[in-house]
This record gives structure tokens, sequence and C-alpha cells, in this order.
């Protein structure tokens, strides 16, 4: 029986038909990894990953990324990641980024990367926006220092982990300190095949009815081959037709450094033993199909590792699933699937143990039968239809969410009150919780006293107070001694400095003006003008690019009450023409900025020239503000469309940016210079863009995750790479409400676009002015 959105698979003769469900969005995926025709385990992995998920949810494709040691090495439709290369990992992190990636699924083992270590693959995943998934192959017991640095960084980073063994997701969590909520137990999938067909394979083999032993991989030291020759003179005194086979090429690695020394070591073992007879060997890398014919002519699998590190055996579920005994050394993968009777342990490096294991099968028939079944309907919890499940559940658990409706009423002033108290606002929180620790600084003072400038949220009363109290804070920051405010404050009332940095004087500046501007408090205007004559006369000779966006915001906005007012005029002037300057010094072809760098804030400087060129005449200014402005949108603009804010895990890397840590303040400035855009050439783009900020706030995002709440009025701190920070900071919660301000100001009829609603009663707060 078959059910809506359900289609049916055949399988071959014999096999279990699995019907499995299909979801209806597409899924894109970006899987990193060996890949074929490198042969490797890992290799072999992935393109099973792609060709089972892909058979079983057609709705999931795969963008293949293959590491290989040097470029040509793939096949057609793969691109490639050069493991050696730093900038092969930075450049295909831009590429995957570029592309609209759903998630991208990491396989991790030490060796495929690049650095010691591989420690390359930090470059690569500190790039990626998408939410990313790490497949860890081998999780050490006892890793070096720079081994665990990895992990732990990868752990970090991981939006989902998937491991193949309950203990390594115990070793992850217990010391790697990795979310248990994060981490997906997925064994290696495998075959489904009939069970039982060992005569068919066997004469195919030429084997007749002999009893065969198989152990399979690419051979190489430490695969414990030489327990089992050794081990042969005692199998063939009780049992003289047995076959060994050895399936496998040498490992390519173990080749380059000695040829085929250590496998012409065992065949001088097995002659020496006498048993060379009894063995065959299959020196060639077999195709999956090829494999599994060799695995079905076999009686006993033999997995003899020395290593009881290995967390993951390809091929021991492969014969599990072919229903085939073990003998193993009880390495993590075989102690876990073989566990409760589904095959035989013995102790590493045990010639006795091999031997005794295999006789006792050997001798009695039914208990090999049993042994089979056993292992074949252990088997049947990882063929690929279940493991492809299993897989697709992983995805659809880590791709970002659909954003809900964008909120569109004004948020409440309860976020802000519970961050405020009679010396200013905190700046920070745990959780939602005032954080006195960090005690206060003038950069949320400044941006408060703006919000309360324009609010409705609150009463003319509340308005006024608030005013008194934030105003008394600035007015105390001030150090006229130096000319120059003070920043952080201690929950003591200690100043910790005696001068605040060049953007926070320059911030503070910004919001004088817009107070003296907008408050609705006549005796508050006229502080805010006398306080800002004499500050400007400071620091109009500032000349950090921030710093010269917040005095050309602070004097336009003057300029606009004042129109006459000759030091705002100047100071405009000569910070927009250091703007205009620092452009033409640092522009290249692919980078249309005035630093070599990108940091927080970004859009302040475009936004400062535009409103300096409108307000003074200036044509190349506005044309400049406007170029530099539709740069900046473009790089923070993913490849699906959503806001994606410069994480300021990348301030300071000359000519590139980094996704994460993306946050609030970002995203209310990208909004805010689209307003002041939008208000001086009505472009649609602006729009455009100034909405994919707002909504990065309700989800929108890498992430799909809200931050913000209008009933609230709390906004988290930003979108890291596992997902939301939970902290709502007096710097996120104020962008957040200045956000809005902006955005009706960019669309006050939001309620006749995009479906989005917006309370009749707040139209009438629409303002085209600026916020910081």
């Amino acid at each position: 029986m078959f059910f809506a959105g359900e289609t049916q698979h055949e399988s071959q003769p014999g096999c279990n038909v699995v019907s499995l469900p299909r979801r209806q969005s597409p899924r894109r995926i970006s899987i990193i990894s060996t890949y074929a025709p490198r042969k490797c385990g890992l290799a072999t992995f992935a393109a099973d990953v792609v060709e089972q998920v892909g058979r079983y949810f057609d709705h999931v494709t795969f963008d293949i990324w293959a590491m290989t040691r040097g470029r040509g090495e793939s096949g057609a439709g793969v691109r490639e990641i050069v493991a050696d290369d730093r900038e092969s990992y930075r450049a295909a992190a831009s590429d995957i980024n570029a592309a609209a990636t759903d998630a991208v699924w990491l396989q991790h083992e030490f060796g495929i990367y690049g650095g010691p270590d591989g420690e390359m693959v930090i470059d690569l995943v500190d790039r990626i926006a998408a939410p990313l998934i790490v497949t860890f192959h081998t999780v050490l017991e006892n890793p070096s220092d720079n081994q665990r640095r990895i992990i732990d960084h990868l752990v970090a980073r991981a939006s989902r982990i998937m491991v193949m063994s309950p203990l390594s997701r115990e070793r992850l969590m217990s010391r790697h300190h990795a979310p248990s909520e994060i981490i997906d137990v997925i064994e290696h999938g495998a075959p489904d095949r009939p069970f039982g067909r060992e005569a068919i394979f066997k004469a195919k083999h030429d084997l007749r009815d002999r009893p065969v032993l198989t152990t399979f991989g690419l051979l190489g030291r430490g695969k414990g081959l030489e327990t089992v020759i050794e081990a042969l003179p005692a199998i063939l005194k009780a049992h003289p037709d047995v076959c060994y086979r050895i399936v496998g090429a040498t490992h390519p690695n173990l080749v380059a450094c000695e040829g085929e020394a250590y496998r012409d070591e065992l065949k001088m073992l097995a002659q020496g033993l006498g048993v060379a007879h009894a063995i065959e060997w299959e020196n060639r890398f077999l195709d999956t199909d090829e494999l599994l014919d060799q695995l079905e002519a076999c009686d006993i699998y033999l997995t003899p590792y020395p290593n009881l590190q290995q967390s993951t055996s390809g091929t021991l579920s492969y014969a599990v699933a072919l229903g085939k005994a073990v003998v193993s050394t009880p390495y993590i993968h075989a102690r876990e699937l073989l566990a409760d009777g589904t095959g035989v342990l013995i102790e590493p490096q045990s010639v006795s143990g091999i031997a005794e294991a295999v006789c006792a099968l050997l001798a009695n028939p039914d208990l090999l039968a049993a042994q089979k079944r056993r292992a074949y309907e252990r088997g049947r919890l990882t063929i690929w239809p279940r493991f492809a499940e299993a897989v697709e559940l992983m995805i659809e658990r880590t791709v970002a969410r659909p954003f809900s409706k964008v909120a569109t009423a004004q948020p409440s002033f309860d976020a802000v009150r519970r961050m405020s108290d009679s010396t200013g606002i905190l700046q920070h929180a745990i959780g939602t919780i005032p954080d006195r620790r960090h005690g206060y600084c003038l950069d949320d003072a400044v941006r408060a006293l703006m919000l309360v400038n324009v609010t409705t949220a609150i009463g003319r009363g509340e308005q006024v107070d608030r005013s008194m109290v934030l105003a008394s804070f600035i007015q105390h920051a001030w150090n006229a001694d130096l000319g120059r405010f003070r920043n952080f404050m201690s929950f003591e009332r200690q100043w910790l400095e005696e001068r605040g940095s060049d953007d926070s004087n320059g911030r503070a500046l910004w919001a004088l003006a817009h107070t003296a501007v907008h408050n609705p408090d006549a005796h508050v205007r006229d502080w805010a003008i006398r306080l800002y004559d004499e500050v400007l006369d400071h620091i109009a000779s500032l000349d950090s690019p921030r710093t010269l966006a917040f005095i050309i915001l602070a004097c336009t906005t003057m300029l606009g009450h004042r129109p006459a007012h000759g030091p705002s005029l100047q100071a405009a002037q000569r910070g927009a023409g250091i703007l205009a300057h620092l452009l033409e010094q640092s522009r290249r072809p692919d980078w249309t900025w005035f630093e070599a760098v990108l940091a927080y804030d970004n859009p302040r400087m475009p936004q400062a020239l535009i409103l300096a060129g409108h307000a003074l005449g200036r044509a190349d200014w506005l044309a400049t503000g406007f170029d530099t402005l539709r740069w900046i949108c473009e790089r923070q603009t993913a490849a699906a469309g959503h806001f994606r804010p410069i994480g300021s895990e990348g301030f300071g890397i000359p000519y590139s940016h980094m996704p994460f840590d993306q946050q609030p303040v970002e995203a209310q400035a990208a909004l805010d210079a689209c307003a002041s855009a939008y208000a001086i050439d009505g472009g649609q783009h602006w729009r455009d863009h100034g909405l994919a900020a707002w909504k990065w706030f309700f989800g929108a995002n890498d992430r799909g995750e809200p931050l913000a709440d209008p009933v609230s009025g709390l906004c988290r701190d930003g979108i890291n790479p596992r997902g939301a920070n939970l902290n709502c900071g007096a710097e996120s919660i104020l962008a957040f409400q200045l956000g809005y301000h902006s955005v009706i100001a960019l669309v006050p009829d939001l309620d006749q676009h995009s479906g989005d609603a917006v309370d009749a009663n707040n139209k009438q707060a629409a303002r085209t002015i600026a916020y910081p």
C-alpha cells in the first residue's frame, strides 16, 4: 500500500522493498570529502551517500567538493579543493556561499586536509555561512593537543554532528563539549541483498564448496593480517580446504613510500609457514558492486585490526548486512555492531583466538548458519534505505527554517525599561537578565537617547524622565579636560577610562544633534545644542573612517535644524572629503570600499556620504555614497536573497570577510542607510535591501532563527554558527527598536506590501531620518 508522497523503489530479487516518504522542499547540500576516483574508504562512503540518498530522496541534491592532492584528479561535475593550498579552501568557501546551499556536509578524517593534523579545514569552515554538518569518522580516545583543538573548533562551528557509533557520541560530549541534542548517531550504510547466496558466488569465483575466509580493504601496516596468516596453520590442520582471500589494493600512500614491500613481507610469511597455497590475493581496488560480489562468496569475514580506536569500517557494515559470520578484534565499530552475538570478538593480535573462533564456526555448520542469520538480521537496521532516511531527517533538522511573518507593530518599550536604571542602561545580559558585571557604556546610552527622542511606545512623561537620565549620563561622560567622552563605566559608577574610542565620541555627537532636533522637551533640546557645539569643536579633527561617518551624520542632522551653522558645514565637508579620498586610495576592481577591511556599522560610511552630498549639493559625494552602499549591500546579500551581515569574526581581514558572528547593529545600519538612500532617490533596490535587513530580525537569516520579539521588545545578540545567541544586550535591543523607525520610514504603507500588516496608529511615527 502506498500513501500520497511515497514512492516505491525496487531492490534485487529477495530483498525488502522499502517505501520512503518524499518531502517537497528541495535541498541542496555541498558535501566535502575525498571522492571517486580516489581510492580510499572515505571516497567510497561519500560516493555511496550521494548515490543512495539521491536514490531514495530525489529532492536532495549534492554539490560534490573533492579533497585532492593536485588539480584535475576528479571526475566531471566534481569541484576540487587542493589539500595543501590554503587559498583553495577560501575560494571553495566563497563559491559555496555564492550558491544557494542549504547545508554543508563535511566528512572529517585528520589525514585528508592540509597542514598539521589537517588544520587547514578550519580555514574552510570558518568562512561557510550555510549550516554545517560534520561527520567525524574517527573520534580518538587520546588526541594530541592540536588534534583536540581542531575537533573542538569543528564542534563549535557545527550546526549538527553525525557519528556512526554511540561511543563516538559520548567522547564528543564528554571531551569536546558537544551538545547532545545536535549529535545524530547514524550507522554506516550497507547494501540490501538477499541472504545465503554463497554457493552462487563461490562458483562465480571458482571456489567450489571450499570454506572461504575474507579480509577486504586497502592493504596497509596496522591491518593485522599477519595475525590471520599466523593462525592459518592451525585452521588448515582442522580444515585443509580453507581459502583465505585478501582482497584490495595496497594503500596508495604506502605504495608511494615503499612500493609493495609490505605485501611481499606477508607473502614471505605465508611461504615460510607453508600456507601460501591457501591464500588468494586480489591486488586491485574494487568498485562497490564487485566488492559485494566478492563478499557474497565469503563464509567468515575477518577484521583483525590491532587499532581499537577505529570508529567505523564500511566493509564490516557490508559484511554484516550481507549475512556473514564475522570474527573481529573489539575496535569501536566492531564492539558495537557485533554486540549481542551478532559476531565473534577476539583479543587483538591473538593468533590462537582467531584460529579457535574460525575452527569453532567451521566445525559446526548449524552454528555457522545461525551466526550468519543473526548478522543478516542485524544488518537490516543499516541497509541503505534506512541510512538514507536517517540522513534525510538529519538534513531537515539542520537546514534553516523558513522565517515566519514579519512583525511590523512598534516594539514594546519593556525591554529597554528592564535594562535601564537611574544611572543609564546596562550593556549586557545573560539571556534576558541584565548583567551588572559589565556596567554601562556611552555607546548604548546615546542609542537609547535617540530611541527615546522618537518612540511613541511610551508616554510624554516617561519620555522626558528617561531623556533626563540618559542626558545626565552623557553629560557626565564628557571629559572637558581632555575634550573627549569617556565610554565605559562600572556598575559601581566608576569610569573605567578617561578617554573613550573615537567612534564612541562620534556616535555621541550624532546623538546630541539628533536630540537637538527631535527630543520633545525644550530643555533637553537646548542642553543638546550647547553640548554639541562644545564637543564638535574638540572632535571635528578626528579622522578614522567610522568616526568621520558619525560626525557627518551629526552635522547633516544639525544642518537640517541650523542650515547656516558654520562648524557643522566645515566638519561635514572635511569628513566627506576624507571619506571620498580614502575610497580612491583603497578601491580595487573587486573592492569598492574605504578601507582594506570590513568591520561593524559598515553602511554608515556610504550613508554619511549620501547625506553630505545631498545636504551640501555635492553630486560626486552623492554618487560615491550610492556606489559604495550598493557594493556593501551586495556583500551582505546571500545567494538565496536574505540579508547576511558581515560577521564580527572577520573584522580586520584584508579584502575578505566572514559570515559569523552576525550582529543586529549591522542589520540596523543597513536598514537605516537604505532608508536614507531611498528618501533621496526612491530606488526600489534600497527598499528591497532595507526590508531584507528588517526581515533578518525575524528569521530570514542563515539559520532561520527569529531574533526579535515586538511583544517584549527583546532582541537576541545575533547569529552564530550554531544559531541564535540567546543573550539580549542593550545594543541588540536598541538596534531592533531603532530599526523599526527606519523600516516605517522606508515603507510607511507597509500594510500594502508583501502581505505584511502594520497598525494604522503607528503610521504617524514614520520619519525620513537616520538612526544609529
